[in-house]
């Protein structure tokens, strides 16, 4: 059984400002999510529990990440997607945790 992918619509919106060939691997993972298993670019994201996954992917001189959650309900929720700009190495910067949080958060409620 395949699971739907939904957006949060700002996370989408900026997901479609990837480069291409990153929009297509990233979607490429989160189809493997689909269909309930974990792409090698993906893993857990550290502070959140099991089941919000973050994808990983360095292209070019730039790097590139989204953040989805598998377990809020039947769909996969991709939460928020970012050009990572931090210089503190591969440490997602604070200001997208504190966001995906916030989504998060106000997802849960949405989907009571």
């Amino acid at each position: 059984m395949t699971r739907r992918i939904s957006w949060i619509r700002a996370a989408e919106k900026d997901f479609k400002k990837f480069p291409i060939n990153v929009q297509d691997q990233m979607k490429n993972a989160l189809d493997i999510a689909a269909f309930g298993r974990k792409a090698d670019i993906a893993k857990p994201l550290e502070g959140f529990g099991s089941g919000i996954f973050e994808i990983a992917l360095p292209y070019q001189t730039n790097a590139y990440r989204a953040i989805y959650a598998v377990q809020l309900d039947e769909d996969i929720w991709v939460l928020h997607a970012f050009q990572k700009k931090s210089k503190t190495g591969i440490i997602t910067p604070k200001q997208d945790i504190d966001l995906v949080k916030e989504r998060l958060k106000r997802l849960k409620e949405m989907l009571k």
